[in-house]
């Protein structure tokens, strides 16, 4: 992930460019084209081709605040998955694709949240749990069939497992007496854990990417400083055409 200024955006209705990489839209398809550099401490270039095939595109847009301030998107809950790209990561499985987005600062919205996406024999299952400042709370699940059409799911009881290396608390939705595991890790920051883990749903065990956000971390004076270290800034890049 790097930090551009505006010169170095450019979108169109099926594409999106930040820098020398893009997303292209074309009609069954996401292609992901990928070149960057990578941050400290392993500074290298990674580069190569990821492409999305959606099974279905939802229309479901889920806000996460009253205030209408945070709104979940998923686009493509199932999906297929094919990753080129240079350093040696060549593959094919299940995927997803979804974003956020939002008016306000996260930190200024929630306290902490999780999220979790588990591939089902009938599709994938989501899950939205979260604490918002004022202390109310959101818990949300989605069942989601393989052309995208949404309903509402019962939700299993909240399960929490190991924190993470940095020890930010994990926790996701499980059926009474089982406890998730982590089975790979993804990515680990102070404030944030991203991770694929079993759980099971209605009886079916499943491994899914899970994530938690800890935001009273991320609003610390003493951490954010660290994300100008982390992530590189290109203010200046242009595109050449």
């Amino acid at each position: 992930m790097t930090d551009r200024g505006e010169t170095a955006l450019r979108q169109t209705n099926d594409t999106f460019e930040v820098g020398p990489s893009k997303l292209r839209w074309l009609g069954d398809r996401l292609e992901i084209d990928v070149d960057e550099i990578s941050s400290l401490p392993l500074i290298s270039r990674i580069k190569g081709k990821i492409t999305v095939r959606p099974s279905g595109i939802t229309d479901v847009e889920l806000p996460l605040h009253p205030a209408g301030t945070h709104v979940w998107r998923p686009f493509a809950p199932t999906a297929d998955i094919e990753v080129d790209l240079n350093r040696g990561w060549q593959w094919k499985g299940h995927g997803y694709f979804d974003a956020n987005f939002g008016t306000r600062a996260l930190e200024d919205d929630f306290s902490y949240w999780t999220w979790g996406r588990f591939p089902t024999r009938d599709g994938a299952a989501c899950f939205y749990d979260a604490v918002r400042r004022d202390g109310s709370e959101l818990a949300v699940g989605l069942g989601f069939d393989r052309a995208g059409n949404a309903t509402p799911i019962e939700m299993p009881p909240l399960a929490r497992f190991n924190r993470s290396l940095w020890a930010v608390k994990r926790e996701t939705r499980a059926d009474a007496g089982y406890r998730p595991r982590q089975v790979k890790a993804m990515l680990d920051a102070p404030f944030y854990s991203r991770s694929a883990i079993t759980t099971r749903i209605h009886g079916e065990e499943t491994v899914g990417v899970h994530e938690a956000l800890d935001l009273n971390r991320f609003a610390s004076p003493l951490l954010k400083p660290m994300l100008a270290v982390r992530v590189p800034r290109r203010p200046g890049w242009r595109f050449a055409d």
